[in-house]
């Protein structure tokens, strides 16, 4: 009798990702997006010290819908035929067949197990499509699976600091500009340009994406009191062009 499926492979396929981890509840990103193989159980990266020397692989989102990178999976089982997608210049495979709304009449490869149209050459949609097709005609899965003893996370993968470092290095206390009690004088364009450098300076100091609108700003309203302030000069006497 044939190898039905592994462990991991059973699992993986219905595993639930992307959803909250009851262990770090009040943690930030602690989505599930990690899958082990050794322990057949998805967890958030907050878990990860504990399963940091088991066989681990990043699950990814694509439309919507649960992916691994194609050369993650070669390592385990044999993903030949089935049609592979690019994230971030990473080519992925889905892990389920995918609900399909309406079948497409058409020319072309059709997935073996769900009609879904394909490109060529493949002729699976996804991994559990072709597990399906290989237990239905040879009931046998050990000529795909393939011996991996040590499987790590892609180094791309990005851990979550602890919440304490990440509010002081993210978070900034003051995001808008203070209210300023002195009015701005419009008599003097000089005194209105030091008060909306002032101004800018604070800005610029608490908000770092405010930085060209307030340059902007200080730059027309600069111009503004330079042209009020020429044309308000007393005794400047206002002569005809010559004829």
């Amino acid at each position: 009798m044939g190898i039905q499926k592994p462990a991991w492979l059973d699992a993986l396929y219905k595993q639930k990702f992307f959803v909250g981890c009851t262990t770090h509840e009040t943690s930030k990103k602690n989505e599930k997006n990690i899958f082990c193989l050794d322990c057949c159980t998805s967890f958030c990266p907050h878990c990860l010290p504990s399963h940091q020397f088991h066989r681990l692989v990043q699950i990814r989102r694509y439309v919507y819908h649960d992916v691994v990178r194609l050369e993650d999976l070669e390592k385990l089982i044999d993903c030949s035929n089935v049609q592979t997608y690019t994230i971030n210049g990473a080519k992925v495979v889905f892990i389920k067949k995918r609900p399909q709304s309406r079948q497409f009449k058409g020319s072309g490869n059709y997935c073996s197990s769900c009609d879904r149209s394909l490109q060529e050459p493949y002729i699976h949609c996804s991994l559990g499509c072709k597990v399906e097709f290989a237990l239905k005609q040879i009931k046998d899965l050990s000529p795909y699976l393939r011996s991996c003893k040590t499987l790590q996370l892609s180094p791309d993968f990005l851990i979550p600091q602890e919440a304490g470092d990440d509010e002081m290095t993210n978070e900034t206390p003051h995001s808008t500009v203070e209210d300023y009690e002195e009015p701005m004088s419009s008599s003097s364009g000089s005194s209105s340009s030091e008060t909306m450098s002032m101004v800018c300076t604070e800005f610029v100091r608490k908000k770092r994406s405010g930085l060209y609108v307030c340059t902007r700003l200080a730059n027309r309203v600069s111009n503004e009191d330079m042209a009020t302030s020429m044309s308000r000069r007393k005794r400047t006497p206002h002569r005809s062009p010559f004829c």
